[in-house]
């Protein structure tokens, strides 16, 4: 028995209703991705607001596009490919990888300030400022230089006032100890608390084979005052620290506009070329923060001087001489 003529009518309308949900399909596929980029775009504004600060997710369309594109045609994802291979070398679709958050490395400042919750924040929020003065000199006889350079070539002892410029043409580095005044000044009328002073190490190598150069002049009287505010450090030591002389305060400290402290730090070593930073805390109500204090950005460079060739310079002399042979 032969079929009826009209079977196949509800087939062609069923292949038709197909075709138009496809046609639909599309053009809702089109809709949902957003103004001014590709799909692929969409994707990498995704990954870019994830790598926000925190590492939260911002929910919003380009975050809503992801599931969107996973119904897209095979054709669709082969011109995609087309796309990214005419702009050459990584498709924007593959900047994911880029854009992970990356956090700033915090305790990297230098120089006489850093400000609130810690060095790695700006100087000019710190509500204090410190200033480190070296070289400074315990007494006009006190400091002494090791120089790559012999006697011939070295000029007579400075002045103090004029240190800085003697010791940085002859390149010298203090030798035995080194000493050090921090002036520390609050900034307004608000009391500043000077927690702590540390010593960071940065270095330590064997002392510098240099000549040994003492400053002052043999036979010329070479007192000193004592500070208020006293403190030594033992380079040589494991860890070395901040002790306050006998008889002198320990931190903290308080400090404001009107009311600054100076601090006389003595620094010692002999069996090491020592490279070193102090670092100041302070807080000032709920505000904390650390200071670095160094040589203009470099740290403090002091070197034992054991058995190295000494040399002292006679009052009215002419040029250096073997240490201990003035008469």
């Amino acid at each position: 028995m032969s079929e009826p003529a009209g079977r196949p009518r509800p087939r062609r309308a069923l292949l038709v209703g197909v075709a138009a949900a496809v046609v639909l399909g599309g053009v809702g596929l089109a809709v949902a991705v957003p103004s001014g980029g590709s799909d692929d775009d969409g994707r990498r504004g995704a990954a870019a607001v994830t790598g926000g600060a925190g590492g939260q997710e911002r929910k919003g369309t380009a975050a809503s596009v992801s599931p969107s594109a996973g119904s897209s045609s095979a054709d669709s994802k082969e011109k995609d490919k087309g796309k990214r291979k005419d702009k050459g070398g990584k498709g924007k679709g593959e900047g994911p990888a880029s854009a992970s958050p990356t956090s700033a490395s915090p305790g990297t400042g230098t120089g006489t300030g850093a400000g609130d919750t810690g060095r790695d924040a700006a100087p000019a929020s710190a509500p204090l400022t410190v200033d480190a003065e070296p070289p400074a000199w315990e007494s006009p006889c006190s400091q002494r230089y090791l120089i790559d350079l012999p006697p011939g070539r070295v000029g007579p002892p400075p002045l103090e006032q004029d240190a800085p410029g003697w010791v940085a043409a002859n390149r010298a580095v203090p030798s035995g100890e080194q000493f050090l005044k921090l002036t520390v000044q609050g900034k307004g009328q608000e009391t500043v608390v000077v927690k702590r002073l540390t010593v960071r190490m940065a270095a330590k190598r064997a002392p510098l084979a240099w000549n040994d150069y003492a400053m002052g002049y043999p036979g010329v009287g070479c007192g000193g005052g004592v500070p208020t505010r006293f403190f030594t450090v033992a380079l040589d030591a494991a860890r070395p620290g901040v002790v306050p002389e006998a008889g002198h305060a320990d931190f903290p400290f308080k400090v404001s506009e009107s009311d600054p402290e100076v601090y006389y730090i003595r620094a010692d070593a002999s069996a090491y070329d020592v490279s070193w930073y102090l670092e100041l805390a302070w807080s000032s109500g709920d505000r904390t923060g650390t200071l670095t204090v160094d040589d203009h950005g470099r740290p403090f460079r002091t070197s034992g001087n054991n058995g190295r060739p000494a040399y002292e310079f006679p009052l009215g002399g002419e040029k250096w001489v073997k240490e201990g042979t003035t008469q």
